[in-house]
Formats: C-alpha cells, structure tokens, sequence
C-alpha cells in the first residue's frame, strides 16, 4: 500500500499542491496533476488502482496514466516523503 511517510504533511488541493517533510523542513510542490495523483495513490491501494482513475480524470491512455503516476510516486519516494507501506512487527508480549 502506498503512503506518505511519517513527518510528511500534504496539503492537496485540485489547483496543486504540497507536501511538508519534518525530516528535511522542505515543502515540494506539486503541480495539479501530480496532486491528483498523490490523491488517487492515498485514496486506493496501489499504483495500478491510482493510474486507472487518473486515466479515467484526465481522458488518458491508460499506459500514459501509469507512467504518470509512477514518476509522481517515484520522486515522492526518491525524497523520502513516500513509499509503500511495510508490515511492522510488533515487539513485547503476546496474550
């Protein structure tokens, strides 16, 4: 599942938008297209569902629409802002 990182704060709108990094104190901004797709890709579970109803907003080829979410998804990632969700494993006991 992807998401945004701990210390990561967005604030999306349809007209852009950016993302805080606690991390780096750095906002990335992000262009409309690019927002929709960091909410499509916070909305569903993978890429494959986000790149489906970004072509469906956008009238794309559904390739074209993969391609554009993964380099959104890639560079969010890249800055450390986002990723996919791994399973923690929690410590201490068990009842």
């Amino acid at each position: 599942m992807w998401q945004l990182l701990d210390g990561a704060h967005p604030v999306l709108t349809n007209e852009g938008g950016a993302i805080l990094s606690e991390r780096t104190g750095r906002w990335t901004y992000l262009t409309p297209t690019a927002s929709a797709a960091v909410l499509f890709l916070l909305a569903g579970n993978d890429e494959d569902q986000a790149a489906g109803q970004y072509a469906a907003a956008y009238g794309l080829p559904r390739h074209q629409a993969a391609a554009d979410v993964r380099a959104v998804s890639d560079e969010l990632a890249t800055q450390g802002i986002a990723g996919t969700a791994v399973a923690r494993r929690r410590r201490g006991w068990r009842r």
